[in-house]
């Protein structure tokens, strides 16, 4: 157990509870939760703790600040998409664009990081943002190639699509999250919402490919734990806390930087290519966007920079709210009268503001985002305790 986590635990009872739910949450969510909509959204949540996590090894352990995650994010996306517009539908397409779009993101990453990172700090920001809307430019712009402002359509092998049924019967399932909700809704009748919690899976192509990403996710996820825990991270650290210093013991600084930059854009490649065979459909919309990058650097904070662990919790928590906030604000105003202040604040329409005063109250009472401050108190409990 101690060499999986590499010595890095959770430390924090209450964090390493949160991360045993969302593991068994991500791990049976195709039944314990009934739906196409829940069903995507957990398919999405392995896809962003991977390309959060991997931005989390350039901004939280060595202070990177890019805007160009996204940019590597998209090209596993289209290297799919092309490739299979392309090529059809089978195996020999899906590794041509797998291999072309790891290709792709290495000699970009890596002509990306030689060239620009012997600037500093906020300088290499704008390079990064230049290099993010100029391909976002050129994708919207190729339209034979990349399907213009359209996008396309993603055919990825049968076993891996929806219509694959490798299995004639069903599997039982239960929507935990659906009985909880009816039993509190109406207590006395725990029997009939155990019943209408109920609900069949009849196995297809896409559970195989929500469990290879779901397998993916966590072997990248303790691959970077054993990273950023290995003599490698300890230097990563070193620069992040003091560049000069660790230039001054003899590390050259830029060969690591260097580095980081090419894993972090393999791994935001992988997560591409993962989402592109969950969602089927790749536009500039759904990966190359700039608010998309606002979101995984949002998500990155939320959780806790620096640790790995808050790309969990802040994929999960951001991912919840982005999709369920407003379903929430409509119930609530269900109860509340009609025409009044408070019927205008929770109006779903405003779920936007809710969204960012959620924000703002994580970052006020979580200044070292949420896995941090959950270490720090827990810390505080055990010196209390001797």
């Amino acid at each position: 157990m101690n060499r999986l986590f590499s010595g890095d635990y959770p430390r924090s009872r209450l964090l390493s509870a949160a991360l045993l739910l969302i593991f068994l949450a991500l791990a049976l969510g195709p039944f314990l939760f009934d739906g196409i909509r829940t069903f995507s959204m957990l398919g999405m949540m392995c896809v962003f703790i991977i390309v959060v996590a991997s931005y989390d090894l350039m901004l939280g352990y060595t202070h990177i600040v890019s805007f160009a995650h996204t940019m590597f994010f998209g090209i596993g996306a289209y290297g799919i998409a092309i490739a299979s517009d392309h090529y059809g539908s089978g195996y020999g397409a899906l590794f041509a664009g797998i291999v072309g779009a790891l290709l792709a993101s290495v000699l970009l990453s890596l002509l990306l990081g030689l060239l620009s990172l012997r600037v500093k700090a906020i300088f290499f920001a704008l390079v990064t943002l230049a290099v993010a809307f100029a391909f976002l430019s050129l994708v919207t712009q190729l339209y034979n190639v990349t399907g213009g402002e359209d996008g396309l359509a993603v055919r990825s092998p049968r076993e891996l699509g929806p219509a694959f049924r490798p299995f004639d019967f069903q599997v039982p399932g239960f929507n935990i999250f659906g009985f909880l909700v009816a039993a509190v809704s109406s207590p006395g009748e725990i029997g009939q919402a155990f019943q209408e919690a109920l609900f069949s899976v009849r196995l297809s192509g896409r559970h195989l490919t929500y469990y290879i990403t779901f397998v993916t996710m966590v072997a990248i996820f303790f691959f970077l734990l054993r990273m950023v825990n290995s003599p490698f991270g300890r230097v990563l650290q070193a620069i992040r806390e003091n560049e000069f210093r660790a230039q001054a013991l003899g590390y050259r600084t830029v060969l690591y930087r260097t580095a980081v930059v090419v894993v972090s854009a393999l791994l935001a490649t992988v997560a591409g290519i993962l989402f592109a065979l969950l969602n089927r459909y790749v536009n500039p919309e759904n990966t190359l966007n700039f608010e998309l990058m606002i979101f995984i650097l949002l998500m990155c904070v939320i959780g806790g920079m620096g640790t790995l662990y808050g790309a969990v919790i802040g994929t999960v928590l951001f991912l919840l709210a982005q999709n369920y906030l407003q379903d929430l604000l409509k119930q609530l105003d269900a109860l509340v009268p009609a025409d009044t202040l408070i019927a205008e604040l929770i109006n779903p329409d405003r779920w936007l503001l809710w969204f960012g005063l959620l924000f703002i109250l994580s970052v006020y009472f979580f200044p070292s985002g949420i896995v941090g401050q959950l270490r720090i108190w827990s810390a505080k409990r055990s010196s209390g305790q001797d």
